[in-house]
Order: structure tokens, then C-alpha cells, then sequence
């Protein structure tokens, strides 16, 4: 077992939601007023002047806002740059709710900010002087976390890189690059959480204890979620699941979330079943009635894998991976509790791919794309993406059973119209994501399947490099003739 996790209170990561949701035009007024409370409560109570001055100050910040204290001008709208860092919904909101500038309360904040400071100073001086090096550390980590906890990005990394340096704890120099990684999802710096989560790699890699390599794959997973990388982020987060303590990265709930939508658009329909369908920890949340109790009892268990021809509903016995009871609850340093959410959207979802019930998983994909998608700051900014990619997973598992489909008939399996259908799906064939041809030409239309030939496909490879080779070989033999020539 190692050390417990150091640094890992700071930033406050639903700040950057709540800044995310005060921002999103899809967001309800409710919601939006919530998060402007939640901001303006934790600003206040945690002294974020920096953090204020970045979102509220009337010229500079990035929500333009126009306090009662400045003048009367209206705010400009938010400015570009601000989506680039990744907290600002790409989507403006159109209400009115907003996070107004106060002069007063950020001088006062400033000048709490520096009476704390010089007391670190002081604490920082006398363990020089007075204490060894643990003792300085200390001190040094005292204003990381300050830095990191009154919301300035820059300073908060440069005084977690100083503790770093003067760090010989394998345990404590993890916890910090975690911190640092925090500190880019907090601010959407992808390319600055790209490379620490690289760097934290290696440094478990070189002796990290069991713990920080399970919180890793949570960061990883959720960094890579950011990056659309939901192929690799989907094992990563699902693995997170059954041993999740990382609630300074987001809630269980959220994990859950990410997880299945990771997994329901990435994984093989094998998979898909064993990890997402049938697994313990998702059936715990997303499971109805005695599927529930089964999982978190420890009776359900997803199996070995799963055999999608068979139909085969036999029982399954249980092994070692049940659902984690105590990610389960609220964790003391959990900085919100978790609020209520209603997963059956989600839950639908999942079964109604899985099934074959495609009108039902339309309705469902729409839900989850209003109640998740567009409200999550990691899931937003590819919610476009995700609702496609899922369509294009439905036809394709209907197409591979069928040579031939009626157009009007996978119409009505799916609920939508001849055309809505037949402009997606000529989208899709004319990016070659699916292999068929529509032909509307007699009748009603019909769409046919072109099933790739396997051996065929290997022997046009065969031919194709075998042309390569013989080119690049009578190139080469032209090129020694030429040299023979001129030695002689």
C-alpha cells in the first residue's frame, strides 16, 4: 500500500462546470442561476480573486459581464479566445443570468490573498532557517495549493514544479503532476494535460503504487474523452470503475456516465455486452429492480464474455468483479455531493442498441443528447460527433444481417422518414463508412448491401504491393545500369 494522496483537494473541478453551465445556451435558467450562486459562494468563501478577475472583470474577463459598480456600457460578447481554454460553452446563453463585477469584494478578496501569502512567506523563511527539508516542502506545498485553490493557473503550476523539484517521494511527486493535470482539465488545456498525463506514466511506471495507478487511468481516460479518443478511452474508464477513489476528478456518477457512453461507441458488440451491457458496476446504477440488487450483492457478474449468436440467457455466476460499494456513496473529499441524476435515458439506451429496438434507441439517443450531452463541458464539444457516430452504429448492425432492405421498411424500424433515412444513410455510403448503394430508381427504394470479400480484398493487396515492388525494382536496376555506364 503507499502513501495516501497529497495535493489532491485543489482546484474545485465543478467550478468549471458551473462556469460551463452559467455559459451554455442549452441550459435551463434554474441551472444557470444554481451555478452563478455556487460560483459567486465558492469566490467569496475560498478568496478566488484571480479566479474572479479571470470570469467577472468588465474588460478582461471572459464572461464581458458589467457590474453595478462599472460603467453602464454593455458587455461585449464573449470573445473567441476564451473557447480555446475550453470553460466557456461553445453555444452562448441567451439569458440574462450572469456573474456581476464587483470592485469592492475583489479588493477585498486581493487583500485577503496577500495577508495570506506573507504569512506563507514567513512559514516558508523559518523552515529554512529553522527546520530541514521536509519542513520547507511543506511550506512550498502550502502555496501550490493556494495558488491552485484561489484559481491562477500559471503560478499554481510553477509552485507545484518547484515542490516537485525539491520532492525525492515517488508517491509525492505522482500526487503532483495529478495536481498539474487538474489544473489543465480545469482550464481545458488539452496540450498541457496531454503531456503531464505522459509524464505521470512514466513516473508510475517506474515504481507507483497501486492506488495512483488506478487514479491515473481515471485522468487518462478523461483526458483522452476531451480528445475524442473514445476508442481509448472507453477500457481505461471502464477498468476505473470497480476501483474509482479519484472523486477530486469527478463523481462517480459522471464516470459511469463517460463510461457508457464511451463504451457504446466504441466497443465491439462482444464487448459491448461483457463490459457495458452485463457489467456489475453499470448494472448497479443503470439497472432496474432486481438486476440492481443482484449487482450490488455481488450475485450478477458480466461473465467471461458474452456470445451474441447464441441467445443464451443462463444464469451467471458470480466472481471478483462485483460493483465497488464504497464508490458508491459520498466521500469526505468529495467537494459537492452528488446530486440526484435520472439515468434511464442512458440505461435505455444501451439496451435498445443491444436489442435491436432502433425506434426506441433513436428516442433514447435524442434524450441523452439533451440531458447529457449538451450539458457536460468534456461531452459537449463532441456531441455532434457522438449523435453520428451512433446512427451510423445502428445501421450498421441492421445492415450486416440483411442483403437487401426495403428503405421504407428500415424507415419505420427506426421511426424516422424515407428521407430523413435516405439522405443519412447517402452520407454515410458516400464516405465509405457503410458498404451498400440505395436505389430509389423503381419502386419504393431499395438498399443493398456490398458484403467485402475478405480473400478477394487480400489478393487485390497481394497484386497491388507486388506492382509496388516490381516499380521500385526496375527503378532500381535503371539506376545501377546508369552508374555502370559511367564508370566505364
Amino acid at each position: 500500500m503507499g502513501s495516501d494522496p497529497q495535493y489532491a483537494k485543489w482546484p474545485l473541478l465543478p467550478l468549471s462546470q458551473h462556469v460551463f453551465t452559467l455559459s451554455n445556451g442549452y441550459a435551463t435558467s434554474k441551472a444557470q442561476e444554481a451555478a452563478a450562486k455556487a460560483l459567486q459562494d465558492a469566490i467569496t468563501e475560498d478568496k478566488m480573486a484571480p479566479f474572479y478577475r479571470y470570469l467577472a472583470h468588465p474588460t478582461t474577463g471572459v464572461f464581458n459581464s458589467v457590474g453595478e459598480s462599472s460603467s453602464s456600457a454593455p458587455g461585449r460578447p464573449l470573445s473567441r479566445r476564451t473557447s480555446l481554454v475550453g470553460m466557456v460553452a461553445s453555444k452562448p446563453s441567451a439569458t440574462t443570468v450572469n456573474l456581476p463585477w464587483d470592485e469592492a469584494l475583489y479588493n477585498r478578496l486581493v487583500q485577503d490573498n496577500e495577508k495570506e501569502l506573507a504569512e506563507i512567506q514567513k512559514e516558508e523563511e523559518e523552515a529554512v532557517e529553522q527546520a530541514g527539508d521536509t519542513e520547507v516542502t511543506a511550506a512550498k506545498g502550502k502555496r501550490a495549493e493556494f495558488w491552485a485553490r484561489v484559481g491562477d493557473k500559471d503560478k499554481a503550476i510553477a509552485a507545484y514544479e518547484s515542490v516537485f523539484e525539491g520532492t525525492g517521494i515517488l508517491g509525492a511527486k505522482i500526487d503532483l503532476v495529478l495536481a498539474i493535470i487538474r489544473m489543465g482539465l480545469f482550464y481545458g488545456d488539452k496540450p498541457l494535460v496531454k503531456r503531464h498525463v505522459e509524464r505521470a506514466k512514466t513516473l508510475v511506471e517506474s515504481g507507483g503504487d497501486w492506488d495512483r495507478r488506478n487514479r491515473l487511468k481515471a485522468y487518462e481516460g478523461l483526458h483522452l474523452l476531451t480528445v475524442r479518443s473514445y476508442n481509448l478511452a472507453a477500457p481505461l474508464l471502464l477498468d476505473s470503475l470497480s476501483t474509482f477513489t479519484s472523486y477530486e476528478l469527478c463523481t462517480y456518477s459522471n464516470l459511469v456516465i463517460y463510461s457508457v457512453l464511451a463504451g457504446s461507441v466504441s466497443l465491439k458488440r462482444v464487448d459491448f455486452k461483457s463490459k457495458v451491457v452485463d457489467a456489475p458496476e453499470i448494472k448497479a446504477i443503470l439497472g432496474d429492480g432486481e438486476d440492481r440488487l443482484l449487482a450490488l450483492s455481488g450475485a450478477l457478474s458480466a461473465g467471461p464474455g458474452a456470445d451474441d449468436t447464441s441467445g443464451n440467457d443462463a444464469p451467471k455466476t458470480a466472481t471478483a468483479g462485483v460493483v465497488n460499494l464504497t464508490t458508491l456513496g459520498s466521500s469526505t473529499d468529495q467537494p459537492e455531493a452528488e446530486m440526484a441524476i435520472d439515468f434511464s435515458p442512458l440505461a435505455l439506451l444501451v439496451s435498445s442498441l443491444y436489442t435491436g429496438n432502433y425506434k426506441t434507441f433513436f428516442q433514447s439517443l435524442a434524450s441523452v443528447e439533451e440531458q447529457f450531452l449538451t450539458q457536460d463541458r468534456y461531452l459537449s464539444e463532441h456531441k455532434n460527433w457522438f449523435v453520428r457516430e451512433m446512427r451510423l452504429r445502428a445501421y450498421q448492425q441492421l445492415l450486416q444481417s440483411y442483403r437487401v432492405v426495403g428503405l421504407d421498411t428500415m424507415a419505420v424500424d427506426f421511426g424516422v422518414t424515407v428521407d430523413f433515412l435516405d439522405r443519412d444513410l447517402a452520407k454515410f455510403i458516400a464516405g465509405g463508412r457503410i458498404p451498400c448503394t440505395i436505389d430509389r430508381v423503381s419502386g419504393k427504394g431499395v438498399i443493398e448491401t456490398n458484403r467485402p470479400d475478405d480473400k478477394n480484398k487480400q489478393y487485390q493487396d497481394v497484386v497491388r504491393q507486388g506492382d509496388q515492388l516490381i516499380t521500385k525494382l526496375q527503378k532500381y536496376g535503371q539506376a545501377v545500369r546508369l552508374r555502370g555506364s559511367e564508370r566505364a
